[in-house]
């Protein structure tokens, strides 16, 4: 069986991509991808984590021009309608459903004027309910320590470059745990929110507990889910991700969310999965 493993390192000089940004904002709906957010996949396209992280940064912006609700955000859904170019991007926001208590955005992403990503927010009532708290889980090992992984040994494309990779066992076919962050700025010149900052490595998961070589086989995802029961916080996202590959052509990348103080929700993403030819997918 193809193993992931690739030798661990904890090397003493920053790589060049590691300073910069993922975006630069050109107005107050648009925004242009630094090479840092090149794909996997492809080097003309973007990596969906970044701009999954951009589309939180928006919806912040948009929440920041309204007075406080106190709803937080429970459920991040996107719906990946095609390939997102490594070109300019525009987000609209809009309020799909409001509530007090409960309420409903959406956030398209548009490229060349066309549609390339549904977001969906659910935001919910911020109660403090300490008292009945519970069912979490226990916490990932600490990333400070653990071995740093050269996912780019594996994985082409500036966004992968750009991370900062700590597994907490050598990774296997389908299974993996990991610890990610990375040094760049969301957007250049703007602090980025916590969730935005910790959604933009989320989408990461896909490719640290791969089942087959990405040189053979194809697995990429069409949408991304995540569940939440708390905020995330912190500069690392933990992920222990799970990847089944069915066999009509049907994969799921299933990830337990974690930040330093134990779980904070659930990710899935469901994958297309294709032979690779010498011509392509």
């Amino acid at each position: 069986m193809w193993s992931c493993s690739t030798p661990c390192e904890r090397p003493e000089k920053r790589s060049p991509l590691n300073t910069g940004s993922y975006y630069e904002r050109i107005d107050e709906h648009r925004f242009k991808p630094t090479p840092h957010a090149s794909g996997a996949w492809s080097p003309d396209e973007q990596h969906f984590s970044p701009l999954g992280g951009l589309v939180v940064h928006a919806v912040d912006g948009f929440l920041a021009e309204r007075p406080d609700t106190g709803l937080v955000p429970a459920r991040i859904s996107y719906d990946i309608l095609g390939r997102p170019a490594l070109d300019e991007c525009e987000i609209r926001v809009e309020t799909v459903r409001p509530g007090r208590t409960i309420e409903l955005l959406e956030a398209v992403v548009l490229i060349a004027g066309r549609p390339v990503v549904r977001g969906r927010f659910w935001l919910l009532a911020g109660l403090d309910t300490t008292a009945v708290a519970g069912g979490a889980g226990a916490r990932l090992p600490a990333p400070e320590g653990l071995d740093r992984w050269a996912m780019s040994d594996l994985w082409p494309g500036g966004y992968i470059a750009s991370l900062d990779v700590r597994t907490v066992a050598p990774p296997e076919p389908g299974r993996t745990t990991a610890w990610v962050t990375t040094d760049l700025d969301l957007v250049a010149g703007e602090p980025a929110g916590p969730l935005a900052r910790y959604v933009t490595l989320v989408d990461t998961a896909n490719g640290i507990a791969v089942r087959q070589s990405p040189t053979a086989w194809m697995f990429p995802n069409v949408d991304l889910t995540l569940h939440l029961h708390r905020r995330p916080a912190g500069r690392w996202a933990g992920l222990d991700t799970t990847v089944v590959f069915g066999p009509t052509g049907q994969g799921l990348t299933s990830t337990v969310l974690h930040d330093a103080d134990g779980p904070v929700g659930h990710a899935q993403q469901i994958l297309t999965v294709r032979p690779l030819t010498d011509g392509g997918a």
